[in-house]
């Protein structure tokens, strides 16, 4: 690992544990606004003051949330998308480029790949070659893995698998997944995947204990830590949402701990 990508990882990952909270602010590109992301500078300050190590988010939210960015806090880039709620394919595209993080002070960069998509292998060559730009820039490379098949869920652990070490190979520093469900088949998506893999939220749960058991489990089970978004900042307390977060992730929280925290 050279220099600069070197200290890009340090602001990613926290030097102390090598573990990551990362919050996902990238929905407002495919859903529009929503409760909790519509005022970037709150959001990115209840961050900023929770201990978050980093925030996933495009251009346009960076932008808008000025100011309150902290250095504490480090920025990844998302670079693919293309597609909003309106539309029904839901494809990646490239959107960006890592020069434009690198212009945005972005610490990393993200793209998504879909295996099992019938467009597969074009998300492949485009991740691959954005894994070729980071190399020769300097910077880590996020690659948020999904499996689909036929009758297969999105947290089928042999998908799960499949697509974390296929990311890995072609390119990704960093796998963002589901979290299998339970801490064994998990484990072995971590055991098959050579790069560090943190987990994502998906869609927003009805119950915190829940987020906070995939977060205790999956760490038990060799996860790095976690890319989550609508169950971080729809909570009613982003910030103790974050700090929670941060307990679990950084220090060994209990369930039971970040639930009395979160006043739950």
């Amino acid at each position: 690992m050279n220099t600069g990508k070197q200290i890009r990882w340090n602001s990613i990952f926290r030097k102390s544990t090598g573990n990551c909270v990362m919050v996902a602010i990238d929905h407002g590109s495919i859903a529009g606004p929503m409760d909790g992301i519509n005022n970037a500078e709150v959001l990115i300050n209840d961050c900023v003051t929770g201990g978050a190590d980093s925030v996933l988010t495009t251009r346009g939210f960076a932008r808008a949330a000025g100011g309150a960015w902290d250095r504490s806090v480090s920025l990844v880039l998302r670079l693919t998308g293309g597609f909003t709620v309106l539309g029904g394919k839901f494809e990646e595209e490239m959107i960006s480029s890592v020069e434009t993080a690198l212009l945005y002070g972005a610490s990393g960069a993200a793209v998504t790949v879909k295996f099992g998509h019938e467009r597969e292998g074009g998300f492949i060559k485009q991740a691959s070659l954005v894994a070729d730009s980071c190399e020769r820039w300097g910077i880590p490379l996020m690659i948020e893995a999904m499996a689909r098949g036929k009758d297969m869920k999105k947290t089928d652990p042999s998908g799960i698998k499949l697509a974390s070490r296929a990311a890995a190979e072609i390119g990704g520093d960093i796998i963002k997944t589901y979290y299998t469900g339970d801490p064994d088949s998990f484990s072995r998506v971590v055991e098959g995947c050579p790069v560090p893999v943190v987990i994502l939220g998906g869609e927003k749960s009805k119950s915190p204990e829940t987020v906070f058991e995939d977060v205790y489990y999956s760490m038990q089970a060799g996860a790095r830590g976690i890319a989550i978004g609508r169950n971080i900042w729809q909570h009613k307390n982003t910030k103790a949402m974050v700090e929670a977060m941060a307990g679990v992730v950084h220090e060994g929280w209990t369930v039971k701990q970040a639930l009395k925290y979160v006043g739950t």
